[in-house]
């Protein structure tokens, strides 16, 4: 009898880190054929080339899709979307997947799931369902939510918006995150080990920064993180971060937090990429996290973690009593970091549980993998019936 054959598809280092045990349990099981195509940042120098990080961990990758331009302008991001819809055409006639799995918001996941549609091939959407305000991903999300056959969502609350837009119930689960499943896999750093990982002095009050464009608010990133910046800088704590993603203005920010951390190296340090276990380290071992990730978000309360969660990116997801919400100016970041340190703030989070995280035993990316191992591949999957809520 055949393997069924489920095509992941990676596009970032982010979205790697969450599919990471999905990809492990559909590896392992001997029904299953795991087939991984990586493109996006995973093929960039400039982000770390993360495709050798894939290999690292013992992945065979089937494809390699080259896609993004050396510029974060708007034409060129939609110019490498044509890029990979291209390659796309090919890579997915010879993998030829009896499903594809695709993870977030990205823009490079649109025309994954549009060119699998065209060939007939169901996808799989993890992370649907969610809100964004601050960013186009949000666009993005919903679109691969109507071009996806199979939904696992992170919250009851994202199952029933999917469902709103007219989607199975039978092929809509809510799982929680799959990221979080780490958590519970990983035997994370003690403080003085990541002191010697991340080769930088943890003494004091240390954050983990990480800050992406707000592509609804174009022109502004420049100002935006220069506030950022000037916070921390005036908070006098120490700081690990992590580079912007590959969105408009994106450079710009990278290219500001690498002047910023080259001028204080004892104090802040930049990474193209920490990596799954030394990033959960951080926010295992660290004082708070400040800037914009979803990370802040679906992982950190898992930790108790402190969130300054600045500016919109992330306006209307689900969050825990961890985030402190602030706007964009340094005032307001200096409050929100100033709160997040209090003695009261962090008394307040005794107890917290994290809304991502359903079951609570780390086998998340398990129960996704036995239903797309038993899910019937049939003509319905691709062609799909709009549900009108009763």
């Amino acid at each position: 009898m055949n393997r069924r054959k489920i095509c992941v598809v990676t596009t970032t280092r982010a979205d790697y880190g969450l599919l990471y045990w999905l990809m492990k349990e559909i590896g392992a099981d001997p029904d299953l054929e795991l087939s991984v195509i990586a493109t996006g940042t995973h093929l960039s120098p400039e982000f770390g080339m993360t495709v050798s990080a894939i290999e690292g961990d013992g992945f065979r990758i089937e494809r390699r899709l080259e896609m993004l331009l050396s510029s974060d302008s708007d034409t060129a991001i939609v110019k490498s979307i044509g890029v990979e819809m291209i390659s796309l055409a090919d890579a997915l006639k010879e993998v030829h997947p009896d499903l594809v799995v695709v993870l977030g918001d990205r823009f490079e996941i649109v025309p994954v799931a549009l060119a699998s549609v065209i060939m007939g091939i169901p996808v799989v959407h993890i992370h649907g369902g969610e809100i964004s305000q601050g960013a186009i991903d949000e666009l993005f999300r919903h679109a691969v939510t109507k071009l996806a056959t199979v939904h696992f969502a992170s919250t009851e609350a994202y199952r029933n918006r999917i469902l709103q837009m007219g989607e199975n119930p039978d092929l809509t689960f809510n799982v929680g995150a799959p990221g979080i499943d780490a958590i519970y896999k990983l035997t994370l750093l003690e403080r003085s080990e990541l002191e010697a990982a991340l080769e930088l002095s943890l003494d004091g009050v240390v954050a983990v920064v990480t800050y992406h464009p707000v592509t609804t608010e174009r022109g502004a990133a420049k100002g935006q993180v220069e506030n950022l910046l000037g916070a921390i800088d005036a908070s006098g704590i120490r700081a690990v971060f992590t580079k912007a993603n590959a969105d408009p203005e994106g450079g710009a920010i990278n290219r500001r937090l690498s002047e910023f951390c080259g001028a204080d190296p004892t104090r802040f340090k930049l990474f193209d990429n920490l990596g799954q276990k030394r990033y959960l380290s951080c926010m295992k071992s660290l004082d708070l996290m400040i800037g914009n990730s979803s990370s802040g978000l679906i992982e950190a309360p898992s930790f108790g973690l402190p969130v300054v969660n600045v500016g919109d990116r992330q306006k209307g997801r689900v969050r825990a009593r961890n985030v402190i919400d602030v706007g964009n100016g340094i005032e307001q970041i200096s409050d929100g970091i100033s709160r997040a340190l209090s003695t009261e703030f962090r008394k307040s989070l005794d107890g917290i549980e994290n809304p991502y995280d359903r079951f609570r035993d780390g086998m998340t990316s398990r129960r996704i993998k036995e239903t797309l191992k038993t899910l019937p591949l049939s003509e319905s999957l691709v062609r799909k019936e709009f549900r009108d809520l009763m």
